[in-house]
């Protein structure tokens, strides 16, 4: 006995409503053509695909005319030769095309698939696979496949964006190279446009490609200012501050020059809000060398290895502790026993939440090691946004330039967020044992 599905059940009233082919069509092949453009949006595999194909081709005119039905009955044996597949191969494909809705079945007495033809090859009776669920989604195909038209044409059209936007990258490279202003600021945009023009080819989806033109293309514009400017006689850009009020250790006062602004607000690739594209967003080449090679940035056992922080303390932090300081962090963690590594998986996450680019998170792990620098961005989400004179994200840059300099100082920050907890609960979050899951820095 078959299994009633969703599927199932909505293929079989499609089949109920069958009363000839749609509107507008005048013959069965251009309900078979409309389902092909439409495949690919449905998430259908090729092998769905060509079944439904190769079944179609048993049926004849009559057999979607009005009172007709377009069943087709070719035996399991046949079915398995011509598509090449085992006997259980075959009955999951079966299943496959009932559950997408394209097929239901119209089953015998004796479970066999047979069927007879009068004189003029009209059914008289059949079992077997009914394909008119497929005229019935005539219309919902033709939406699709002119949505996938409209789509490729716009991706074309970003990718020619792309295209110009790289070559005006270059040509201003070229120009700073010609008169001498070839610097450091010149090399990381080469090489940055690089990277991005290497992930744009491998991007499909339109969200995805548009972000990163438009990430290209700010990039395009920021170097022909800074061109303009030095050939103009402009000189440097003026630094600009972090934070010129600070309040704690680590956020004094930062300064820092965004040569061509390649600024982590400006150039932010926000993560994906679902997890489908995975922890590390649409741009995961970028600045992830570190993020993927622990042992070469000082993480032992996922645990961070004693730190001078210049204060002569030592702190004690849990990771536990630390979700419980940073409340933000906890949405991204998937256990309530979390440990290290699981909270450096939360933190890539919450990065993009608070606009900070992957490329700087490469930056801060190469800087603080992975932990710290999981613990840098839980300490920027537990800040108020009125906290910050710019965004969070050029905030967390100011703290990886301290950690580069070896100024940054996280003790103060983290026994201002315990107080802050303690005064609210009134007692101490967390426990701050050594045990697993703990970092310390002396």
């Amino acid at each position: 006995m078959r299994r009633l599905t969703p599927g199932l059940l909505a293929a079989e009233r499609a089949a109920a409503e069958f009363a000839g082919l749609p509107e507008g069509v005048a013959v069965p092949g251009q309900v078979l053509a409309a389902f092909k453009a439409a495949a690919p949006c449905l998430g259908l595999s090729p092998r769905l695909v060509h079944a439904v194909d190769w079944l179609f081709r048993f049926t004849q005119p009559q057999d979607w005319g009005r009172g007709g039905r377009p069943i087709v009955w070719p035996s399991a044996a046949m079915q398995q030769e011509a598509l090449g597949l085992s006997a259980t191969r075959v009955k999951a494909l079966n299943r496959a095309l009932i559950e997408a809705g394209l097929v239901t079945m119209k089953d015998s007495p004796n479970g066999k698939r047979y069927g007879r033809r009068d004189a003029q090859r009209r059914i008289i009776e059949a079992y077997g696979f009914d394909l008119s669920p497929l005229a019935a989604r005539y219309q919902e195909f033709l939406r699709l496949a002119e949505a996938a038209r409209v789509e490729r044409a716009e991706i074309g059209r970003l990718r020619r964006r792309a295209t110009i936007a790289r070559n005006g990258i270059i040509q201003s490279l070229e120009t700073a190279a010609e008169y001498g202003f070839w610097g450091e600021e010149w090399a990381r945009l080469e090489r940055e446009t690089k990277e991005l023009a290497r992930v744009l080819r491998r991007l499909e989806t339109l969200a995805e490609i548009a972000l990163a033109v438009e990430t290209l293309e700010r990039r395009q514009r920021a170097a022909r200012e800074r061109l303009e400017n030095l050939l103009s006689g402009a000189g440097e850009s003026t630094a600009k501050a972090v934070d010129s009020d600070p309040k704690e250790a680590e956020n004094g006062p930062h300064q820092y020059t965004y040569k061509i602004r390649l600024d982590p607000e400006q150039d932010t690739v926000m993560a994906p809000e679902e997890g489908s594209a995975g922890a590390a967003g649409i741009f995961s080449e970028l600045g992830t060398v570190a993020a993927a090679a622990p042992a070469k940035i000082g993480a032992e056992g996922g645990q961070t290895k004693p730190r001078d922080n210049g204060s002569g303390k030592i702190l004690r932090l849990s990771a536990d502790e630390l979700a419980q300081l940073a409340p933000r962090l906890r949405v991204y963690l998937g256990t309530a026993a979390p440990g290290w590594p699981e909270v450096v998986t939360a933190a890539d996450w919450l990065r993009g939440e608070l606009g900070v680019s992957q490329s700087l998170w490469g930056e801060a792990c190469l800087a603080m090691g992975r932990e710290q620098a999981a613990i840098a961005i839980a300490v920027v989400s537990a800040k108020d946004p009125a906290h910050f004179r710019t965004t969070p994200g050029g905030y967390f840059y100011g703290m990886v330039a301290k950690a580069k300099a070896g100024e940054l100082n996280l003790f103060r920050t983290i026994w201002g967020l315990r107080q802050q907890v303690q005064a609210k609960t009134g007692r101490r979050p967390g426990k701050t044992g050594e045990g697993r899951g703990s970092a310390r820095w002396h």
